[in-house]
């Protein structure tokens, strides 16, 4: 397998060249540019997860690598198809799984589903030993609703099952809303529904939060901005009456503290972190940073359970997979020529949707993982900072220093191109909104003004606000 990865890598390049913006590194001249050189014009399924065109042979053949790894099936140790390290208890086999073509995940179809490209964290009252959630006793700091169940290649019995932590599925209650035009829209509120607590009750001081897997493009170029950069436009949108902040978090690769960038709350410092934190809370994959099973002291089968290697991720794979993520391309903005769509930006700068969702960051002189990533302009459509976005939107969680009513700011680009990608269009942190439009009327707290400027505008105008969104 992988001396045919390999062995592709020069015909990869050739098709990234085709599919290349063709401006010079850094650049932003072309409206249609929504990464700089990590810029690519491919709108279909893979949009979101091919390589930047501007990776040379070597660098592609590692990237290649790093695809493979996200898409590899993780199993038990005597199965012979995936790689060896799943459980005891996970949520999904795959990367790929939640991140479909690393897009965004998706709510269940159903009542009867259970959820899948979906989390749910859990804590209680109080902080870890670095300031970060504390875990349930009993079922630690995310649900796992699945299981190994004893299962082998020829399905004889190879070992007692490990029980789930719970069923979790979501029911939605309709909520009404309406512009001032008079036109209506019903949106959706999700309620959890948690079923058969194998290891006791929750407790008063419980704390929940539902998440849905978000895309992953672009996260490179994200990482690449400087702090400096951030802190600075925190400090123009406080002089704007907005109060984005960074939240600080625990960096167990460098073992300090460090700005966080990834994950709903910006709990996460950097991708190499967060690949390896996905692992093991989602699918059971241990590795050097995070070696301990999620199997708190009650859960006896799931504490004697061995690994199936030491560790289950590798350190050369964990490095391949991310710099898959580091050298992704971005999908170019479309329809930039459009009236329409010229009249859809002006409206997003005019209704103050521009202060949060920044629409062009800058990375740094230098980066050293990925060195084509320094000095790029791009359009991600984020700050990557904290904001309280209102009671509506809150999980009252704590992480860090983020609230429970805090939120990053998601970057929008790519935004069109979701359901083409994942086959989902699902949007914010719990796939409440099914749209753009429904996304918008959700924002409250310090987004209220951008909510309400939208609500009261014109229908034209509001369609040509979507039709800009839908195209970046």
């Amino acid at each position: 397998m992988r001396a045919a990865l390999l062995a592709s890598a020069a015909a990869l390049c050739a098709i990234a060249a085709s599919v290349a913006a063709t401006d010079q590194p850094g650049e932003t001249s072309d409206p249609a540019l929504s990464a700089g050189a990590f810029t690519i014009r491919r709108f279909d399924q893979s949009a979101y997860s091919e390589p930047a065109p501007v990776l040379d042979g070597k660098q592609l053949q590692k990237f290649m690598l790093g695809r493979l790894h996200f898409n590899v099936r993780w199993v038990v140790i005597s199965s012979l198809e995936g790689d060896w390290g799943l459980g005891p208890t996970f949520i999904a086999d795959r990367c790929s799984a939640c991140h479909v073509h690393a897009g965004r995940g998706a709510p269940p179809t159903s009542p009867g589903e259970q959820l899948l490209s979906m989390l749910v964290r859990l804590s209680v009252a109080g902080q870890d030993e670095h300031g970060g959630p504390k875990g349930h006793p009993n079922y630690g700091d995310q649900f796992q609703n699945r299981a190994l169940q004893g299962q082998s290649v020829d399905f004889a019995y190879a070992g007692e099952p490990v029980p789930q932590e719970a069923d979790l599925y979501l029911d939605w209650e309709p909520q009404a809303a309406s512009f001032a035009d008079g036109e209506q829209v019903m949106l959706r509120k999700p309620k959890l529904r948690i079923e058969h607590l194998n290891f006791g009750p929750l407790g008063d001081d419980i704390m929940l939060s539902l998440r849905m897997a978000p895309p992953i493009l672009g996260l490179g170029l994200l990482e690449a901005v400087p702090e400096s950069t951030l802190l600075e436009v925190a400090q123009r949108e406080k002089a704007q009456g907005f109060d984005g902040r960074p939240n600080y978090v625990w960096d167990a690769v460098n073992r300090r503290t460090a700005l966080g960038r990834f994950g709903w709350k910006a709990n996460q410092p950097s991708v190499k972190q967060q690949i390896a934190a996905a692992a093991i809370a989602d699918m059971g994959v241990n590795s050097h940073l995070y070696y301990e099973q999620n199997c708190p002291p009650v859960q006896v089968v799931c504490g004697k359970q061995l690994p199936a290697n030491d560790p289950e991720l590798v350190d050369s794979d964990w490095a391949e997979l991310e710099f898959w993520v580091q050298g992704m391309a971005v999908p170019a903005r479309r329809n930039v020529d459009d009236p329409q769509f010229q009249r859809g930006e002006r409206l997003f700068v005019q209704a103050k949707c521009a202060v949060c969702h920044v629409p062009e960051l800058q990375t740094g002189p230098q980066f050293e993982a990925l060195p084509q990533l320094a000095n790029q302009r791009f359009r991600a459509y984020t700050d990557l900072l904290l904001h309280d976005m209102g009671e509506a939107l809150a999980d009252h969680r704590p992480d860090f220093r983020a609230g429970g009513r805090d939120w990053r700011t998601a970057p929008l680009w790519g935004l069109g191109l979701s359901k083409t990608v994942s086959g989902s269009s699902a949007m914010l942190h719990d796939g409440r909104a099914r749209n753009a439009t429904e996304a918008i009327l959700w924002h409250g707290g310090e987004a209220k003004v951008s909510r309400e400027a939208f609500r009261n505008m014109s229908k034209p105008d509001r369609e040509a606000l979507l039709k800009f969104l839908e195209s970046i």
